[in-house]
C-alpha cells in the first residue's frame, strides 16, 4: 500500500532538488547544541514558509532513531476517532518512507481503539510535511503514523498506554513526535500569551493540565489531543521536561499581526 503525497508543491516543496535544498538549510541551527536524546518532540507543521524554521530548529537539536511514531490532529474529519495507517510505504519528492509493520502490528495488539484506516490519512498533511526533515536525519527511517480525531481524555489515555506498552515491548529506541500549530488566527499578544499557558503546561510534560487548559483558555491548538495522548505516553517513557527550542508565528513572515497563528517546537525529555 502506497501513500502518495498530498501536500507538495504547496506546503513545501514539490521538487526533489529544491526539496534537499531547504531541508539542509531548515536543518542547520547555529544556537544549536550537539543534537540530544529525546523521549518525544512537538513540531508544527503549517506551510514550511511560516514553521519551517521552527521545525527544523527541532530536528536540528535532536537525536532521530530508524523508528518514529507521529501523532497528528485529524483536519479532514475523515476515519475513525484513533487511525493507523499500519503497512506498505509513504512517497514523499524523490523518494519514500517504510511504515514500520513490526511496530504497528504490535502496537495494535496493545491498542484494540487504534484503527487501521488510510482514508484518515490521504489528504491529511500534518504527517507527511515531517517526512523530509526526519528522513534527512534518519535515512534509514521507518514510520508509524497515526491521525488523533478524538478529544475524550479517556480515549486519548488509551492510545498512550497502548504506546507505553508498545514501545516497551521493542528492544529498539523510538522517537514521538507530535505534530501541532498553537493559536490559531487571534492577534499576536493573544496568540503568545494564550500559547504561553499551553507551553507551561507541556514544559511540565504534564498532559492533563495541557487538556484542561487548552479547554479553559479555548487555546485552538489543533493537536493539543496527539500532544495530550503523546505527553502521558512520554512521561510514561521517563520525560520529565520540555523544553521550547523555538516559538514563532505567523506574522513573522506576513508582517500582520492582528491575525496570525502561533508555532512551538519543543523537545521532551
Amino acid at each position: 500500500m502506497v501513500r502518495a503525497p498530498a501536500v507538495a508543491g504547496r506546503f513545501y516543496p514539490g521538487e526533489p532538488e529544491v526539496l534537499e535544498r531547504l531541508v539542509a538549510k531548515l536543518l542547520v541551527d547555529p544556537s544549536a547544541e550537539d543534537p540530544q536524546r529525546a523521549v518525544a518532540l512537538l513540531v508544527p507543521h503549517a506551510g514550511w514558509v511560516y514553521s519551517g524554521a521552527v521545525a527544523g530548529a527541532v530536528y536540528a537539536c535532536a537525536k532521530i532513531p530508524d523508528r518514529v511514531v507521529l501523532l497528528g490532529p485529524n483536519h479532514t474529519g475523515i476515519g475513525p476517532p484513533l487511525s493507523l495507517w499500519d503497512r506498505g510505504v509513504w512517497e514523499y519528492p524523490g523518494a519514500r518512507v517504510r511504515v514500520d509493520e513490526e511496530f504497528t502490528s504490535t502496537l495494535k495488539s496493545s491498542c484494540a481503539a487504534l484503527i487501521p484506516d488510510p482514508s484518515a490519512h490521504r489528504y491529511e498533511h500534518c504527517l507527511e510535511v515531517q517526512i523530509p526533515f526526519l528522513m534527512a536525519r534518519a535515512p534509514n527511517l521507518r514510520i508509524t503514523p497515526i491521525v488523533v480525531g478524538a478529544t475524550h481524555l479517556d480515549v486519548l489515555k488509551a492510545l498512550a498506554a497502548g504506546l507505553t506498552d508498545a514501545i516497551g515491548r521493542i528492544s529498539e529506541e523510538v522517537l514521538l513526535v507530535i505534530s501541532s500549530d498553537m493559536t490559531h488566527y487571534e492577534p499576536a499578544d493573544i496568540a503568545e500569551r494564550k500559547d504561553r499557558l499551553a507551553m507551561a503546561a507541556m514544559r511540565a510534560v504534564d498532559a492533563e493540565e495541557l487538556h484542561r487548559v487548552v479547554h479553559h483558555e479555548r487555546i485552538s491548538m489543533c493537536g493539543y489531543a496527539p500532544a495530550v495522548a503523546g505527553l502521558m505516553a512520554a512521561r510514561e517513557l521517563g520525560a520529565r521536561v520540555g523544553r521550547v527550542v523555538r516559538y514563532s508565528h505567523s506574522g513573522e513572515v506576513s508582517g500582520d499581526s492582528t491575525s496570525v497563528v502561533g508555532y512551538a517546537g519543543m523537545v521532551f525529555s
